[in-house]
């Protein structure tokens, strides 16, 4: 919802509020607060012209020399625009003037013709494309009176102060208007509301002569009022009223149709102009549609009706579909003379419905799917008839058709301040809680311990006590209520495995690693992005009942795809370098089809790329963090058959034989369908089973009381040796007296013959009760070598 603040300001008085302040506090009071837009920041010495003269340029058939009057001066011009004649009055950006986007205009030539300035169209000017006027769309913006030439564009259209976005909850559909923002800047501030006079001067005839309307489905149509209006001038809406509703997010089309915008955004009411020379018989019949018809609505598509559908018919036809769209037989045209509005409240389910199986969301539709209150119907149909009076438009009918048969009335509610202040932990009076609710026009009578409520009709959210407990606590301000310790017996505390998974997280930061986070919901493409097999586990999935599209469609098994989306889109984005993780959950099915909950278990995915990560660089990582969770002996296995992975650059992570994961560089056909072209790294490991092993508790080992004896080898072994089966040689054989071995260098070259590469250890001995001699280490070490002779065939380097 986009509120423009000098909209605003026409019902509560907020010249004095500074503009960050409305915006907090208004956020602070329960409204979220999406952007705040300065309008026109961007524009400078940006003037109003006036075309004096209009020459064909001597040198180009395309081109216009033109001679305008910006006030200071005349300046010459040259345009490619065809749509100007001489006295319009057009933007125009002066020399060393700025436009949006960082425009700088310079004093140039074009063809040999000086050009001091540019005129402007409205994209130019900064105004969307989607709602500038079809009218205005293409060429310059032709301003619509006479100005004084020099007067600053931003004065001139208004292009000036700030405009609000606000992220409407559907629980509050009676904010989805100026109005009702209005209504709770001035309950946030404690100002006072200013409700628009509704005053029609001049009225003639009667509407029983001009039309008639009968309501077949009193249940989805709950009130339906009607007005009439001949003598009909179609032409555009005046500068200002275009201006609010661009600014709104509205395309201006015509005064008719603007005002019934106008209203709606204003006052949160849709309306409809029906072209009533086009409504047979002049009868309006509101009932639901013939299984199978077929209508046309106003944007030119033939929709398929069913009788679930409510539709507003004339004597003959259908000419709407009820509370979502008009038809095509009965718009608004350069040729229409009377109209008849619609102002009515349909039932919110139904008109959900309707626009979900016809796929066509609209203004009017997102306000009454949410719940429209049925009593400001009339005064909206009135207002717009007033404006038809103002803006010349037209002249009204007297007489309003007004079919309202079950009346929705005011809800009465009790509430006690004392429960009031026990569940916010405050000491408020019953006075200023009186207070705080009539500022939301609440009425409040006094009773001995409690107050009696009368809740407009409006506010259809709030039906108990507790909702009375929230409206105080916002508008009484959340940051003034103290921060209180909850009463009884209850405490909360983190699950072990919370603890673990904070300290992982914390690791892994440490280390240089960004947690990110995606999306549970997940494409079934994925798999194939991947390289899965078509029989593989993981396609066995949950699938989703009602997606919001094929990329959302069913939950994720794996946290693979989603680690590469993001890979790829930091990749694509000239991101240089990342390294990735997240802790995330994968959703296992019991059995297809799904009969029950599914196993939720949390999966650790690691992914990263740049110019110093590799293969050991994820290897490292991946050590760094079990060695600070406490598990130890994990094993690294060759993995050549994961479809994901590169054949030579991947391994298996083991635990005594029980698999804890994979990780490697990704296979080529993986990277070229993310569309990585960097060499990039991925590992999935299942945390579940790193819970289990996780061991934060340590035992302290006291300093070592005797020297150590290091000794050095370089062995020379066969390509195909893995340096985990030297270590586990060495490990194997050298029994309470080898401390600690350290692998410091691989080596390949001249001196090492074809098929074969150097490996060189650091071997430490120590003795826990005595300092060991040289014979008692030679024995040792000799075993080793001569096991390592015997199981590999490595020989010591010369």
């Amino acid at each position: 919802m986009f509120v423009p603040l000098k909209w605003l300001k026409d019902f509560v008085d907020i010249d004095h509020i500074e503009v960050r302040r409305l915006s907090e506090d208004l956020e602070m009071s329960g409204s979220k607060v999406e952007a705040v837009e300065v309008l026109g920041e961007e524009i400078d010495k940006v003037v109003v012209g006036k075309i004096l003269e209009i020459q064909r340029h001597p040198n180009a058939d395309k081109l216009l020399v033109t001679k305008v009057d910006v006030g200071s001066e005349i300046v010459q011009i040259v345009t490619g625009a065809d749509n100007i004649r001489e006295g319009h009055y057009v933007p125009i950006v002066l020399v060393g003037g700025t436009l949006p986007g960082g425009v700088k205009i310079k004093k140039g030539k074009l063809r040999g013709e000086e050009s001091s300035g540019m005129m402007c169209s409205a994209k130019e000017l900064g105004i969307a494309d989607k709602v500038i006027p079809a009218y205005q769309k293409d060429g310059i913006y032709i301003l619509d009176q006479a100005y004084i030439p020099g007067t600053d564009i931003k004065e001139a259209l208004g292009i000036n102060g700030h405009v609000i976005e606000f992220e409407i909850t559907p629980n509050r559909p009676d904010c989805l208007s100026i109005l009702g923002m209005a209504r709770e800047t001035a309950a946030t501030f404690n100002l006072d509301l200013k409700y628009p006079e509704i005053k029609i001067d001049n009225v003639y005839g009667d509407i029983r002569d001009f039309a008639s309307v009968e309501v077949l489905n009193t249940e989805l149509c709950r009130r339906y009022t009607a007005r009439v209006a001949t003598n009909i001038v179609i032409q555009p809406s005046p500068e200002w009223m275009q201006r609010r509703l661009m600014e709104s997010g509205v395309r201006p089309i015509s005064n008719i149709v603007d005002i019934t915008n106008y209203v709606m955004l204003e006052m949160g009411q849709p309306l409809h102009a029906f072209d009533l020379d086009m409504v047979a018989g002049r009868k309006i019949i509101v009932k639901q549609a013939e299984e199978g018809s077929v209508f046309k609505t106003l944007d030119g598509i033939e929709r398929k009706m069913d009788s679930s559908m409510l539709m507003i018919c004339d004597g003959e036809k259908p000419v709407g579909i009820a509370g979502v769209m008009g038809g095509e037989n009965s718009e608004i045209t350069d040729e229409t003379k009377v109209i008849l509005f619609e102002s009515a409240n349909f039932y919110s389910d139904n008109v959900r419905a309707t626009s979900k199986k016809l796929g066509l969301r609209t203004e009017a539709s997102a306000r009454f799917e949410k719940g429209v209150d049925p009593n400001i119907a009339l005064s909206a149909v009135n207002r717009a008839c007033q404006l038809i009076e103002e803006l010349g438009a037209g002249k009204v009918v007297q007489g309003v058709i007004d079919i309202y048969p079950n009346e929705l009335q005011k809800r009465s509610l009790k509430v006690r301040p004392q429960r009031i202040n026990d569940l916010l932990g405050t000491k408020i009076s019953s006075e200023e809680i009186a207070a705080i609710l009539k500022k939301l026009e609440i009425e409040v009578a006094q009773e001995e311990k409690s107050l009696l409520l009368t809740i407009p009709t409006f506010r259809q959210d709030i039906t108990e006590e507790i909702d009375i407990v929230e409206e105080v606590a916002r508008i009484y301000g959340y940051n003034r209520i103290d921060v209180t310790i909850p009463k009884g017996n209850s405490q909360g505390a983190k699950t072990n495995g919370q603890i673990i998974e904070d300290y992982a997280k914390k690791h892994l930061n440490a280390a240089g690693v960004t947690e990110i986070s995606t999306y549970s919901f997940v494409s079934p493409k994925g798999f194939d992005m991947i390289g899965l097999p078509e029989e593989s586990f993981m396609r066995r999935t949950v699938k989703l009942i009602n997606p919001l599209g094929e990329e959302n469609s069913i939950m994720r098994t794996t946290l693979m795809p989603n680690m590469l989306e993001v890979l790829s889109r930091n990749n694509n984005r000239n991101v240089e370098s990342v390294k990735a993780f997240e802790i995330g959950r994968v959703f296992l099915p019991h059995n297809i089809p799904v009969e029950q909950l599914p196993i939720e278990k949390p999966v650790l995915a690691l992914g990263m790329y740049g110019k110093d990560v590799d293969f050991f660089t994820m290897k490292g990582t991946i050590e760094s963090v079990f060695s600070n969770l406490g598990i130890q002996n994990i094993e690294f296995i060759p993995e050549k058959n994961h479809p994901t992975f590169h054949p030579g650059r991947c391994a298996n992570l083991l635990w005594e034989n029980h698999i804890l994961g994979v990780f490697g560089e990704i296979h080529p056909d993986v990277a070229e369908n993310y569309d990585l072209e960097v060499r990039t790294y991925l590992g999935e490991i299942d945390f579940n089973i790193v819970l289990q092993l996780t061991r934060l508790d340590r035992i302290y080992k006291a300093l070592p009381k005797y020297p150590a004896i290091t000794r050095d080898i370089a062995l020379v072994v066969k390509d195909e040796v893995y340096v985990k089966q030297i270590e586990d040689v060495i490990k194997g054989n050298g029994g309470k007296l080898l401390e600690q071995v350290q692998l410091f260098d691989v080596y390949k070259g001249k001196q090492i013959k074809e098929g074969y590469k150097s490996v060189a250890y650091a071997l430490t001995y120590r003795g826990e009760d005595r300092t060991l001699t040289d014979e008692e280490v030679v024995k040792v070490h000799d075993k080793i070598l001569s096991q390592l002779k015997e199981k590999l065939d490595a020989q010591l380097r010369d």
